[in-house]
């Protein structure tokens, strides 16, 4: 990783955060007008430039702006951004959701993994080491401009249809870190493009095992997504003592 100065870690941050918003490539002079950078337009630009040849930073097909790479949506996930910690209220709702289903093992699940999509508006899943798979929020991904186009769409859900797909994934990841973001090459050949996937372990004490997460583009709005991941996480391990 690179040693970026204050002012291409500004640039790189609001950059990011246009594009979470807008799916579209960012100018320098949108960056100008709209986060109060205390740079001109051509400095900026020349900014972006560096920071395109550093590798976080890419320019997509004609147009005058860059969107992320994969390093840069790393960098920013990992360094810059700031989680949006769900208020008691959000998370008493949430529980309210699911809880009538608690002693319902799988029912359970299947209900946690809905509420997460309805959350994320993304696709949420859920796996369990005894071959359970649930998904919800195949609808959400529509709405996503990424998805517009039919082949990425297709390409994602032939990759989840296929056996072993989540298993590969997961086994690749052997760090004991409690959120997994998975970009760019990191998702393996069969879903090389703008996803981005995002997934927690959970553990119970009847010695079921899974991963619940969300999957969509990379550019997923990741400081709600990932301690919305974090919490069902946490839930499940929490209902499951009952179990």
């Amino acid at each position: 990783m690179h040693d970026l100065t204050a002012r291409q870690v500004e640039i790189l941050k609001s950059l990011i955060e246009e594009y979470i918003e807008t799916a579209e490539a960012v100018g320098s002079e949108t960056l100008e007008k709209k986060h109060n950078l205390s740079a001109s337009p051509a400095t900026i630009r020349n900014e972006m430039v560096k920071l395109t040849e550093l590798g976080y930073l890419k320019k997509p097909h004609v147009s005058a702006g860059r969107i992320p790479t994969p390093m840069g949506m790393k960098f920013y996930v990992k360094q810059l951004m700031k989680e949006k910690e769900l208020s008691v209220t959000e998370e008493v709702s949430l529980k309210e959701k699911v809880w009538d289903l608690r002693e319902q093992e799988r029912e359970f699940l299947k209900q946690v993994t809905r509420t997460l999509a309805e959350r994320t508006k993304a696709l949420a899943f859920t796996t369990t080491n005894e071959g359970d798979l649930f998904c919800s929020g195949y609808a959400n991904i529509l709405d996503m401009p990424e998805f517009f186009d039919i082949d990425l769409t297709k390409n994602l859900l032939l990759a989840i249809d296929e056996a072993g797909f989540f298993t590969n994934l997961f086994a690749g990841q052997i760090d004991d870190s409690d959120i997994h973001i998975l970009l760019g090459e990191e998702l393996g050949p069969r879903l090389s493009g703008p996803y981005g996937f995002v997934f927690t372990r959970f553990h119970t004490p009847l010695s079921l095992t899974g991963e619940i997460g969300v999957l969509g583009p990379s550019r997923l709005n990741y400081t709600n997504v990932v301690p919305t991941v974090r919490y069902f996480g946490d839930l499940i391990g929490e209902i499951a003592k009952g179990w």
